[in-house]
């Protein structure tokens, strides 16, 4: 039995209407059993459904029908269905950087060093595409080119667009107030109260 038929009945009806095939044929390729397909015929069953070309649905061959109809015993093949490559959503990773700007990465990295400490590694990792070391190297002065490095916005270097930059600085920014919120909780920082702020008024001596 064929399992690549959509509407088994639908096209069951077109083969007994357009061709001269055979009862078991018609079953044997649509998926049904020999007595529904003869109740097809005697509009005993599926009564009223409209016949569907199965070789304009591009999964029967003219080719296959003739010679099924040459030959009682031949079975129809299906046509393979046809295969729609769907592209796959790629995986964001570092930012791909041209090759001549290559060497203005540890520039932008000082920048970060300097002005945005709080900004996390990996965050630098993404928007300028360059590795945990190299900002590791930068960081320790142990880079090649240490003595020669100049803190410049990565804006400015062409590694990034200033949207995707304050972005980042923001989410920064948000991510160490709410980490400074928790150590305060946490080392038990509170108000004084109001009674040790304010001092009581001085009362005047009577006479």
């Amino acid at each position: 039995m064929t399992q690549n038929v959509l509407m088994p009945k639908a096209t069951a009806v077109w083969l007994i209407e357009q061709t001269s095939l055979a009862f078991d044929q018609v079953a044997d390729f649509c998926g049904l059993h020999p007595l529904e397909v003869q109740g097809i015929a005697n509009e005993d069953v599926a009564k009223g459904i409209r016949g569907v070309d199965p070789i304009a649905g591009g999964f029967l061959s003219r080719e296959e029908i003739d010679k099924a109809e040459a030959n009682p015993k031949y079975r129809m093949k299906p046509l393979a269905p046809k295969r729609i490559d769907i592209p796959q959503p790629k995986k964001k990773g570092a930012r791909y950087t041209p090759v001549a700007r290559r060497q203005d990465r540890p520039d932008a990295i000082a920048w970060f060093l300097r002005n945005h400490p709080e900004v996390a590694d990996a965050k630098i990792v993404r928007l300028i595409g360059t590795t945990k070391s190299t900002i590791e190297q930068v960081r320790s002065r142990t880079h090649w080119n240490s003595s020669n490095l100049k803190p410049v916005d990565p804006v400015s270097l062409g590694l990034c667009t200033q949207i995707e930059l304050d972005q980042v600085v923001a989410e920064a920014a948000a991510a160490k107030a709410r980490a400074d919120a928790r150590a305060a909780r946490a080392s038990g920082a509170t108000l004084r109260p109001a009674s040790e702020t304010t001092a009581p008024a001085e009362t005047p001596l009577e006479e």
